[in-house]
Order: C-alpha cells, then sequence, then structure tokens
C-alpha cells in the first residue's frame, strides 16, 4: 500500500499555478489541450496554454476579479473554459463552473448564493438563459461573453450598467506585464480556495463546495499513485464541467501530470472520441458503463457464431480470473496464461472497437454499478474498478487498484485518508482530500468536520477485514417498510438494471408494507433488444406495453428477487417509457435519482401499486 508522508510532502509544496508553470517551462511543446477530433482539431501546447491564461487573467483583472471572489462559467467544454477557469485561479477568486441543465430557479440560486462579481457566458443562447436572473444579482459586475452573436440565440443585452465584454477584447485589453503574472503565479498557497463545486441538490438546496489546492493535487497524485499511467497519459474530457471528476480529471490531474486532454464536447461522440484517443485512463459513472457495456453486446450479436463462440470462451476465463484476484485468491499460473493468450487473439479487437485497448486506469463511481456489467467488462480484458467519494471528498476517497479490490466493495482509503463507520453504520472520511467547508453567503468557509477533522458522508456502509469499503445506501434514502425493515434502494435497483431493457429504476417501500418498483425502458438498448427479438416498433411508449417486453421484464424481476431478501423483494413494478434525463426532472445533472420530484411526479402510479 502506498504511503501517506511522502504524498503529503510533495503536496504541501505545490500549487496548481507553480504546477501549469513547471509545464510551461518543462514540457513546452507537449499537448495539453485538444478540441475535437478531425479536420478541425485544434490543440494547445503547455507553454500557449498558460500564454492563454496569462492574457485573460489581466483581462479579468481589469474587469476588478480579485482574490477571493467568485466567478461563475456557463459554457460547454470548450478551451476557454479550462483558459478561464485558471485565469480566475492566478488571481486567487475561485472559479465555479454551472450545469447548463439547471433551470431559471436553480441558476439564480447559485449566482446568488455565490455571490459571484463575474459572469462568463458561451454565447446568445447562455446569456438569453441567464437574462431574467441577471437584474437579481447585486455584487455582479461584469459579463464575459465569448461568442456574443453566436446562433440560434438572439443577443440580449444585459440589464443596467452592467458591463458586457467580449471574450476577444478581454484578451487584448491590457498590455503583458510578465513579472507580474509571475508574482500571481508564486502568491498562491497549498490551502488557498482553488474552486467552487455546488452539489447537485438531490435532498434540498445545492450547497456550495469550496476545494483548496491541496485537496485538488493530493487527489491527482494519489490516483496516480494507486493505478499509474504512462508519463503524459492522454485523457477525454466529457462529463460536465461541474462535475467534481470532470474538474480533477479534467483540469488538476492533467496539470499535475502533465498529460493531454481532449475534448470530447458533446457525450454523443464519445467512442468515436475514445476511438480517436485511446486514452490511458477513463472514467465513467454507471450508466456511461451499461450503455458502453449494451453497445458492445450488439456488436457480438451480430458476429458469426464462430466468431462469438471465441469470444465468449476468452470472456469465461477472464471472468474467472477476475472473480478469483476479486475474492484474494491466487490466480493459477495455467489460467493467467490462457487469459493472456485468448487476451492477445480474440479481446483486444473488441476493446479497440471501444478506443480503451490502451487503456491502462478504468473506473467507475457517483452510484453503484452492477455486477453484470463489471464482469463482462472484465471478460473484455478491460477490469472496471470502483472508486467512491463526494464532491466533499474532492471525488474519490477510496480507490480499488488491480492488486486489491472486490465485488460490491469500492476500494481502501487512499494514502493518509481514514474512513470509519459510527454505530448507526454511517462512514465518516478525515484526510487530506476532505474540504476545509461550505460557502456560506457572506463568503465565509462554514467547516462540516467535527473537531477532530471527520467528515460525516451520508454514505452507510462497512470496512471489512482487507480494509476495503462496503457501501450500503445513503442514510438518507433507507426505506423504513411499515413492518420495520431497513432496505437499501440502491441494490435492488442496481440488481433491476443488470438487464438491458432496464435503463432507470426506482425502489418504492417507505412506510409501505411491501417493495415495489417503477422501471424505466433504456432509450437505446431497448431498441436493439427488440430487432433482436423480432419486435417491429422500436418506439418506447409502444415497447413499454409490448407482452415480450413485459414478459422479460417479468423474469428480471424475478432473477432481481432470487438474490433479495424476503423484505426486500420488489412485490409489484409499473413499466415507464421514459427517457429520464436531467432536463425532464427526474435526473440530477450528475444523473443521480430525484427520489424526492419522482415520487411526487408518479404518485398515482406509486398507489396504484399498494390499492
Amino acid at each position: 500500500m502506498a504511503t501517506a508522508e511522502p504524498l503529503r510532502q510533495s503536496v504541501d509544496e505545490l500549487t496548481i499555478t507553480r504546477l501549469l508553470r513547471r509545464n510551461a517551462q518543462h514540457f513546452a511543446d507537449l499537448p495539453a489541450l485538444t478540441s475535437g477530433i478531425g479536420p478541425d482539431t485544434t490543440t494547445l501546447s503547455w507553454s500557449r496554454l498558460r500564454g492563454e491564461v496569462a492574457a485573460v487573467t489581466r483581462g479579468l483583472a481589469a474587469l476588478g476579479l480579485s482574490r477571493g471572489d467568485r466567478m461563475l462559467i456557463a459554457m460547454s467544454k470548450r478551451p476557454e473554459h479550462w483558459i478561464a477557469d485558471l485565469a480566475a485561479v492566478h488571481l486567487g477568486a475561485l472559479p465555479c463552473s454551472v450545469y447548463d441543465t439547471l433551470s431559471t430557479e436553480q441558476i439564480r440560486f447559485v449566482a446568488r448564493h455565490s455571490a459571484a462579481t463575474v459572469l462568463v457566458l458561451e454565447g446568445g443562447e447562455q446569456l438569453h438563459r441567464w437574462q431574467p436572473v441577471l437584474k437579481d444579482l447585486p455584487d455582479l459586475r461584469a459579463v464575459v461573453i465569448i461568442d456574443p452573436y453566436a446562433a440560434p440565440a438572439p443577443y440580449v443585452a444585459p440589464p443596467g450598467d452592467l458591463a458586457l465584454t467580449p471574450y476577444a477584447d478581454l484578451r487584448d485589453r491590457t498590455s503583458a506585464d510578465d513579472a507580474a503574472f509571475e508574482i500571481l503565479t508564486d502568491a498562491a498557497t497549498a490551502g488557498q480556495p482553488l474552486t467552487v463545486v455546488y452539489t447537485s441538490g438531490t435532498t434540498g438546496e445545492p450547497k456550495g463546495v469550496v476545494l483548496s489546492h491541496r485537496n485538488a493535487i493530493h487527489e491527482s497524485l494519489m490516483q496516480d499513485q494507486l493505478v499509474p499511467v504512462p508519463p503524459h497519459p492522454k485523457t477525454v474530457a466529457y462529463l460536465p464541467m461541474a462535475h467534481i471528476a470532470e474538474r480533477v480529471l479534467g483540469i488538476y490531474m492533467p496539470i499535475c501530470n502533465a498529460g493531454h486532454v481532449t475534448i470530447c464536447p458533446d457525450p454523443a461522440q464519445l467512442v468515436p472520441t475514445l476511438r480517436a484517443v485511446r486514452p490511458h485512463g477513463f472514467f465513467g459513472v454507471p450508466r456511461v458503463w451499461e450503455k458502453l457495456a449494451a453497445g458492445l453486446r450488439a456488436k457480438l450479436a451480430a458476429l458469426p457464431e464462430d466468431q462469438s463462440a471465441r469470444i465468449t470462451q476468452a470472456q469465461r476465463v477472464n471472468v474467472d480470473v477476475f472473480r478469483l484476484r476479486s475474492a484474494g485468491k491466487e490466480v493459477p499460473p495455467g489460467l493467467t496464461a490462457q487469459a493472456e493468450r485468448l487476451d492477445a487473439q480474440v479481446l483486444r479487437p473488441m476493446r479497440a472497437a471501444l478506443g480503451l485497448d490502451d487503456c491502462h486506469r478504468a473506473f467507475s463511481g457517483a452510484a453503484p454499478i452492477p455486477t453484470a456489467v463489471l464482469e463482462f467488462m472484465a471478460g473484455l480484458g478491460l477490469p472496471v474498478y470502483e472508486v467512491w467519494g463526494l464532491s466533499e471528498t474532492t471525488g474519490a476517497a477510496t480507490v480499488s487498484t488491480p492488486e486489491v479490490f472486490a465485488l460490491g466493495a469500492v476500494g481502501r482509503p487512499g494514502p493518509g485518508i481514514e474512513v470509519k463507520a459510527a454505530d448507526d453504520g454511517e462512514l465518516f472520511v478525515r484526510g487530506p482530500v476532505v474540504f476545509p467547508g461550505y460557502l456560506t453567503a457572506d463568503g465565509g468557509i462554514e467547516p462540516a468536520t467535527d473537531g477532530s477533522g471527520w467528515l460525516p458522508t451520508g454514505d452507510v456502509g462497512t470496512v471489512d477485514e482487507r480494509g476495503l469499503v462496503h457501501i450500503t445506501d445513503r442514510k438518507k434514502e433507507i426505506i423504513i417498510t411499515s413492518g420495520g425493515k431497513n432496505i437499501a434502494p440502491t441494490r435492488i435497483e442496481s440488481l433491476l438494471r443488470a438487464h438491458p431493457l432496464v435503463g432507470q429504476a426506482v425502489a418504492i417501500g417507505d412506510r409501505r408494507p411491501y417493495v415495489t418498483a417503477l422501471l424505466v425502458l433504456d432509450e437505446e438498448a431497448s431498441p436493439l433488444w427488440a430487432r433482436a427479438n423480432g419486435i417491429a416498433t422500436v418506439d418506447l411508449g409502444e415497447l413499454s406495453r409490448h407482452p415480450e417486453v413485459l414478459a422479460a421484464l417479468d423474469q428480471a424481476v424475478a432473477e432481481a428477487n432470487a438474490v433479495l431478501s424476503r423484505a426486500e423483494q420488489v412485490k409489484k413494478y409499473q413499466v415507464l417509457a421514459g427517457p429520464w434525463t436531467p432536463q425532464s426532472g427526474e435526473l440530477t445533472p450528475k444523473l443521480s435519482l430525484r427520489r424526492k420530484g419522482i415520487h411526487s411526479r408518479y404518485a398515482a402510479t406509486i398507489e396504484s401499486m399498494y390499492t
């Protein structure tokens, strides 16, 4: 196991601003940031990226942005997002990316709570969306817009005397002052606030999580130490920039290891981007891995029978190896040799179809991932390892590694990190990734830890004899039936989602006599399943009522119930066409379930299962 002390010593001497300077000096011509794939690709080297950051830093300073201020960024994934973010960091301000799926009221809450003085928008569409809110932001002094006249929304002037600055003018409005920029680079300290990340607000209003340079750098170096990747690793940024995982993996970790990030602005283009980049590391929330697995299953089903049989045989061997390693058992040399031979002959092309044939580090987190998906990917020679953490722990606090992991576990605490379970099962975390506190309305920081530095996570779980952490459920999401049984809904939901037809599942049963479920058809896998089973229609509404689909879902529920206790078993369920998205209101921007909203919206459907 990695030791904490060398990591702690190195982190305390580093800041994001100094690491960016190091990269510009020592890796000047290496690629840092690439936008898109194909003929329109543009790449910034480390030296050019820092030069752009310096220019925008001067422009933001001229607008009055200064140490301790907050700056909101509302734009898609594009180089200017990175540049503006890092420019604010050099001024000692706190950049905060905003999800583009937020409603007007959610935008108003985040903007008012953060008391942001500068807002950076992508174009006319974003300005149009923010227009109703701007007049309610007394602290806002300036709006920067990347593409002022970009379609499709018309240009809308900001209210009153609020300054509107095109990004191009921001870069060019001041003369270069390299000495002043170097002073700013050296002014940051490890404990200084670096950014604000707002939580999804699954159980209430979003909270502004303040993270420090030390938090971000320890998290980044820790992951590289636990699961090494080649020097200057290639990665793909495809998650929202407001997501803690993308802030770490897309901004801070590449600065720490001088990696090369390729931006994938459209998640629908993820697989083509992966194929073009062939990243050395990849993180996906369970829904992403489920979709990738569904796509590969469809490819397998279309292969000639002899070729499919060879792949299935190779998968079985790899799964046997995976299960032995998961249990902490030794893998027989003969089985290892067989797996390696079949991998080279059969499986590598399947991984190449995803662009993950050179992936050294594949992680999943943010929610439980079905065992069937983990074993399917492991069968292809791409073991996916679970991690666990929160925005408040700068992402991963525990990490599964190829050396130590287990199905159903989320890894061991990283170097310098401690995890303990309280008497009621709630997990507490302590260590250098734990955040300083929540942003208060007056710009202060309110600690969330106790006097000994322990952070309550709201997750319930255990720590086993190997030091591996097992998550049972969210403390606030535990179902207590009318018979007094405590039930973890996420375990039930994970088992139900193992069937390719099921895109989302919600277990119901709090203060009820038994457990029921809402099942939502998978918008991508369901049409493929329908065609493979000779069903003419691919319309989700029609499929949700089709006898063969309902029979398959009956079987899926029966298989889930077979491994659940009697109290956990799903007695009734209803099928919904879906899909559920952040825009439709059932999911958060992080693709977590909005349970309260789901219970309210589908109250009549839920009641029908108890009458």
